[in-house]
C-alpha cells in the first residue's frame, strides 16, 4: 500500500544518527520487535505486535499523514513518526504520532530526527508553522517538545476520548517559521556541543 498523501510527497531523510523512510509495509517485523520494548505508557498510544501490521495501514491511508519509518544509521527499524494534520493550503504541517524503542531513548537519534523533519518542513516545503501535540500529562514529551525551543500555544481540554474512555486534554506546541533559524542552530549545537 502506498500513502494517499501526496503534499508532502514521501522522501528519505537520512543523518548520522537516524534514517528516516517512507514506512511501509516491508518495516513490520522489525517494528514489532521495537514495540515490544515499550509498556506501561498509558497517556501515549503506541502500537502493539499483534497491531503493526493494522496501524502501518492505517497510516499510510490517512490523507492528512505522511508517515516515516524511524531507522538507525543501519536501517534497521526502530520506531514512527509522521508528518500529520497536514495543511497544505496554509503550509502546516504537525510532527507527531512518534514512537521509538527503549534502545534508542534519550541518544542523539530523536533530536537528529526532528532536526531533519523540521529542515525539510521549513527549508523544502516552506512551512510556516509546525505543530506538536502531546498528552497532558505525558510530562517527558512536554519537556522534550519545549527543549527544541516549541512555544506552548496551549491546552485543547477534553479534547480527545482515550481508548480506555477517559479524556484527554492536548497540549499545543508549535515553532514558527521566524523562529526556525535559532531553534535549528540549538538543535544542532545539541547534537554537536564541541562545534
Amino acid at each position: 500500500m502506498t500513502p494517499t498523501c501526496t503534499w508532502p510527497a514521501p522522501i528519505t531523510l537520512t543523518g548520522d544518527h537516524v534514517i528516516l523512510a517512507p514506512l511501509t509495509m516491508d518495516h513490520a517485523e522489525d517494528l514489532k520487535r521495537a514495540c515490544a520494548e515499550i509498556s506501561g505508557l498509558w497517556y501515549t498510544s503506541v502500537p502493539t505486535p499483534d497491531g503493526m501490521e493494522h496501524e502501518i495501514t492505517r497510516r499510510l491511508s490517512l490523507p492528512d499523514m505522511q508517515p516515516f519509518t524511524v531507522m538507525t544509521p543501519d536501517g534497521t527499524p526502530v520506531g514512527m513518526t509522521t508528518f500529520m494534520n497536514i495543511d497544505a493550503a496554509n503550509r502546516r504541517v504537525e510532527i507527531g504520532s512518534t514512537w521509538y524503542a527503549k534502545s534508542v531513548q534519550r541518544s542523539g537519534l530523536n533530536t537528529e530526527a526532528k532536526l531533519l523533519l523540521l529542515t525539510h518542513a521549513f527549508e523544502d516545503l516552506d512551512c510556516i508553522a509546525v505543530e506538536f501535540r502531546t498528552h497532558f500529562m505525558n510530562h517527558a514529551s512536554r519537556n522534550a517538545i519545549a527543549r527544541l525551543g516549541a512555544k506552548q500555544d496551549g491546552i485543547l481540554r477534553n479534547h480527545m476520548i482515550s481508548p480506555d474512555g477517559s479524556l484527554r486534554d492536548t497540549v499545543c506546541f508549535s515553532i514558527i517559521s521566524g523562529e526556525w533559524p535559532a531553534v535549528k542552530m540549538n538543535l544542532k549545537h545539541r547534537l554537536h556541543p564541541s562545534d
